[in-house]
């Protein structure tokens, strides 16, 4: 078990974990003082990319060569840490939301995270540990200000804001999970 203690410690995981708490509870704080009403898909995405973001630290270690050159297989390691941060980033938004009353499905959360972890692994892979926030920011952001239509360009990119049964955002998610997870076990991060 000393193995799993280094490796989370190396990955940054208490920091990481710190920062998803946090900002759950504070736009959950936020949401109460005068958000959106219970139904806003909006602040359940944010808390979900806020908890990508800063799970995205840990897809790296300190030093990219000695990961590389380690005896050990790091392609089954790489996609368990991706699957393992996804699963603490959806689980906190429904203890969070479970507390507060306020209902969010089940269906929404592990559709967004598996995409929103999906984002971060192609990004770390991309381009690198330290920039793995910016793919699901910029796909946040814009996801904001397109405006709703019902053509399937428009849906696939704001897929983070569609309702959990369309077929679209589903299929978007799923492929930007498995893209993102497979590139970034295969390949790891990028220097």
């Amino acid at each position: 078990m000393r193995w799993l203690t280094l490796y989370a410690r190396s990955r940054q995981a208490p920091a990481s974990l710190a920062v998803v708490v946090t900002s759950a509870v504070a736009v959950w704080a936020l949401a109460r003082i005068g958000g959106g009403g219970p139904g806003d898909p909006r602040l359940s995405t944010i808390v979900l990319a806020a908890g990508a973001t800063a799970v995205s630290v840990g897809l790296g270690g300190q030093d990219l060569g000695l990961d590389r050159t380690a005896a050990i297989r790091w392609m089954p390691r790489r996609a368990a840490h991706v699957l393992l941060c996804g699963v603490l980033v959806g689980a906190v938004l429904l203890a969070v939301q479970t507390v507060s009353g306020q209902p969010v499905s089940p269906a929404f959360v592990v559709r967004n995270t598996a995409g929103l972890m999906g984002l971060v692994a192609l990004g770390a892979a991309c381009c690198g540990q330290k920039y793995a926030w910016m793919l699901p920011f910029a796909w946040l952001s814009s996801s904001f200000v397109i405006p709703p239509a019902t053509d399937t360009a428009t849906q696939v990119l704001t897929w983070l804001l569609l309702p959990p049964g369309t077929a679209t955002g589903t299929w978007t998610a799923l492929v930007l999970a498995v893209a993102g997870t497979a590139a970034y076990a295969v390949r790891g991060p990028r220097r």
